[in-house]
């Protein structure tokens, strides 16, 4: 895809070539998945894990949100911004969805994800109507983790694989451009993409979905630890405390800063003032 991505392209992928989705919270970070040229940035509420250090995604707040948001909006990627909906901002009422929606995109994020099916389609109706694009979340959606019983494998019995196939449909008949499909038994996830016309993206739910989305902190390998179904692609947690236990070393040793570091005045200047403060 050229040119900056609209939820209109991500759409348009359907069967045709594999969307990628990555989180980040940040300017630094967002200016450098964009450079490796993902499709999507998603600002997740997964923020409140990797970036506060919570247990969970229940506390995060729509201050939160917002704040990491703009942060990732700053960099101005090319990839579409996609904002998490927290816990709480949606639920209550399609009042309180639009209004909140429409906050996230206030702050710059291009569309907003929201967990739950059949329950929330009143809240996706609404805010597809206000204009504000949609993409689902079914399958083990960790903002419900104390109902459904903890943070474990979705769709393994039929029963609950038929429910997370009624979600996707039911989410994708309110008007959602997309729906992540986390953690759910591959044969589930391979029904839903097929049954679905709009883009499924996967994580933990094997390949057959139109997308693969992953934490960054767990494919950088920064995450002491990551979900089950996470690949990391690097052990930057090594990089980093390798560099900062140099830096620290330097330090003490007395060998940073080299004359490479800083810089000095003049040789007359320099004389004077020693002269003047007696140096």
């Amino acid at each position: 895809m050229e040119g900056k991505i609209s939820v209109k392209d991500i759409v348009e992928c359907k069967g045709k070539r594999k969307i990628v989705m990555v989180t980040a919270y940040d300017y630094s970070m967002a200016r450098l998945v964009d450079k490796a040229g993902v499709d999507i940035i998603l600002v997740g509420d997964s923020l409140g894990m990797v970036m506060h250090g919570l247990d969970s995604t229940i506390p995060v707040s729509m201050d939160d949100m917002l704040h990491h948001v703009r942060a990732v909006a700053a960099a101005k990627p090319r990839a579409l911004i996609v904002g998490d909906m927290p816990f709480l901002s949606y639920e209550v009422s399609r009042e309180e969805a639009v209004r909140n929606a429409g906050l996230l995109l206030k702050a710059g994020a291009e569309a907003v994800k929201v967990e739950g099916g059949v329950e929330i389609v009143d809240r996706i109706e609404a805010m597809v109507k206000a204009g504000i694009p949609v993409m689902g979340h079914v399958g083990l959606t960790p903002q419900r983790y104390l109902v459904i019983g903890g943070y474990r494998k979705r769709g393994k019995k039929l029963e609950e694989a038929e429910k997370i196939i009624e979600d996707a449909l039911a989410v994708q008949e309110a008007g959602a451009f997309a729906v992540v499909i986390e953690f759910t038994a591959k044969e589930v996830a391979e029904i839903i993409t097929k049954k679905l016309r709009i883009p499924t993206i996967c994580i933990g739910s094997g390949p057959a979905c139109d997308g693969q989305v992953l934490v960054l902190h767990d494919l950088l390998g920064i995450n002491e630890n990551p979900p089950p179904f996470a690949k990391k692609y690097a052990d930057l947690a090594r990089i980093i405390v390798d560099a900062v236990s140099n830096y620290a070393r330097e330090v003490r040793e007395g060998v940073f800063p080299g004359k490479e570091h800083y810089f000095t005045m003049k040789e007359d200047d320099r004389k004077e003032l020693y002269r003047k403060y007696g140096i």
